[in-house]
């Protein structure tokens, strides 16, 4: 019999944008969730792998851009800053998605953190609206009031994209993160803002000096979603060990991101046929950090994951090399979820 426990909660998915582009070809994105779809996430594989919840991102991508991370080495062309509207069209409709999907029941969206375990005990898939990117978000930050009224209850100020807010690490590899400005004075404010709000910052996609700058700003716990150890595999998107100390001392968290370029020690978007390296990431963090700071960032419907794991139904493969590399127990639930339900709770409040 397949082994569902401990559930597990993960910190990034892209099916919003997978939804998304399917309703505009004009497919149901409900009927897709709901019955099978392709890709890594839909209603049945998380019920299959034990999938308890996660982070549903926002995200409002570039035509034309290039995901090519096969060289040995490579920096890859980022696109110019996204126009406002056209970033809001699509946070919205694929928010509406979201809240389409919580309507008919097929998952619940967590606006509080004790809202979390009795999702998990009541069988639900427990969804987080999260904004990939804030590009939509106007200096005003009338968007953002509408978008909290929604229920968006994380934020990151930027994808790999510049944007008004700050300035994001490229696809670059092999590369220190410190690759450029931080936050610039409006992104300053945006932290401000979403800490007045209780809002998360995640820092996946920053700039090693925006990480920082996040830092200074903002007095909640340090939290990167989907990101990875850069003495593991040195690319831009990863952290490095001063980094992980810091987010330590601040209470947060680190998602291990399974895309195989953010693993793999010669960062390539390529076939990785073992869990050997996810589990080191794991064993790093935990070894650098304590076992209340580390969980899942999956990246399901944005990247390229191990084939054992495959989609969302593979979790199973996880929790064993979790065990493996020797987490159980307390441990592994911690790793699995609880750690999440920590931080949300720390951040979000009861």
């Amino acid at each position: 019999m397949t082994d569902l426990t401990p559930p597990i909660f993960d910190g990034h998915n892209d099916i919003l944008l997978k939804l998304w582009r399917a309703e505009q070809e004009g497919r149901s994105p409900e009927a897709l969730f709901r019955d099978g779809a392709h890709g890594h996430l839909d209603l049945p594989r998380m019920k299959a792998g034990g999938f308890c919840g996660g982070f549903f991102a926002l995200f409002a991508p570039s035509a034309g851009m290039s995901m090519d991370m096969s060289g040995d080495s490579y920096d890859l062309p980022l696109p110019p800053l996204m126009a406002r509207d056209e970033a809001l069209a699509a946070n919205i409709a694929q928010a509406g998605i979201l809240l389409r999907l919580e309507r008919l029941g097929h998952l619940r969206i967590l606006r509080r953190a004790a809202d979390l375990p009795a999702a998990i005990e009541a069988g639900e898939v427990a969804a987080i609206l999260h904004l990939e990117g804030a590009d939509c978000i106007d200096p005003e930050f009338r968007a953002l009031d509408v978008l909290q009224g929604a229920g968006l209850r994380s934020l990151g100020p930027v994808w790999s994209r510049d944007n008004i807010w700050a300035h994001g690490a490229p696809f670059r590899f092999p590369s220190s993160p410190d690759t450029g400005p931080g936050l610039t004075e409006a992104g300053r404010e945006l932290v401000r803002q979403c800490d007045a709000r209780r809002i998360m910052i995640d820092l996946s996609h920053l700039t090693e000096a925006g990480f920082w700058d996040v830092a200074e700003v903002s007095g909640r716990p340090l939290v990167a979603t989907h990101s990875n150890v850069h003495a593991l595999c040195p690319h831009a998107r990863n952290l490095t060990d001063r980094q992980l100390d810091a987010v330590k001392e601040r209470g947060g968290m680190v998602g291990v991101n399974l895309a195989t370029a953010f693993l793999r020690a010669d960062g390539k978007m390529d076939a990785e046929e073992t869990l050997d390296a996810v589990a080191a990431h794991f064993v790093y963090l935990v070894e650098r950090m304590g076992e209340d700071c580390v969980g899942l960032g999956s990246d399901f419907d944005g990247a390229r994951i191990p084939t054992p794991i495959k989609d969302v139904a593979g979790l199973p493969a996880l929790r064993a090399a979790l065990r493996g590399a020797g987490f159980d127990g307390a441990v592994l639930e911690k790793l699995c979820w609880k750690n999440w339900a920590r931080v949300l709770g720390e951040t979000w409040g009861a």
